[in-house]
């Protein structure tokens, strides 16, 4: 098997392999080039995203600069997926982010490892695990999210967390690392931030009310 072909099976290899590079250079040409977009070029960014994205949904937008170490040639979003300043992808394999999922400014999504044994690392061997993000999910300013993590719909992972293990659906975790602190609940349905409350035809709009009664997320 070519040491381009295991970058998608959590095989040891070596990234520094012609093959691999001459194919990263090409990705990272087109990753250069969005880069490089002036702000009002948005039809630009948009069709430059569909083609070094595996897949992308419509409505997404990456403010640049955005950082991929393969210019997200091997990431798959959904629709309207928004990430702000400095979002990097360690993209050596899969990464699956869910519609209207949104990350703050410079998160880290990682895939790529290296061995603990240091002969192992003088050779410069990595391996690559696929991370899973659902549908709607808020990931805050700064957090770091490590290879193998899957996190589920609705979870909000708050800024400058480390997420090194799975997070479930429908909660609000934080912290180095990152821990289920609680679920969201009826409280969110009322206030946004602190004491301030959701207006009310916000809450009529979205029927809040009735998704609390019936325990709905």
């Amino acid at each position: 098997m070519s040491e381009k072909n295991k970058l998608h099976t959590g095989e040891l290899y070596l990234p520094g392999d012609k093959e691999i590079t001459d194919y990263q250079t090409q990705c990272l040409e087109r990753l250069y080039e969005y880069n490089a977009t002036r702000p009002g070029e948005y039809a630009k960014r948009t069709a430059l995203l569909k083609m070094m994205f595996a897949t992308i949904g419509e409505g997404c937008y990456i403010e640049p600069p955005f950082h991929s170490n393969f210019g997200g040639a091997h990431c798959h979003f959904g629709k309207m997926v928004y990430a702000n300043f400095n979002l990097t992808l360690v993209d050596d394999t899969h990464i699956y982010v869910g519609d209207n999922t949104m990350f703050g400014p410079n998160v880290t999504v990682a895939t790529a490892g290296h061995p603990i044994e240091p002969s192992l690392r003088l050779d410069v061997y990595q391996y690559n695990i696929p991370v899973h993000i659902g549908r709607n999910c808020w990931i805050g300013a700064g957090a770091i999210i490590l290879p193998g993590v899957t996190i589920g719909d609705n979870t909000v992972i708050g800024a400058g967390s480390v997420v090194t293990n799975d997070i479930p659906e429908g909660v609000v975790a934080f912290g180095n690392p990152c821990r289920v602190r609680r679920e969201i609940s009826e409280h969110d349905r009322k206030i946004y931030f602190r004491h301030k409350q959701i207006p009310q035809e916000l809450i009529d709009k979205y029927d809040l009310n009735r998704k609390a009664v019936r325990g709905g997320k």
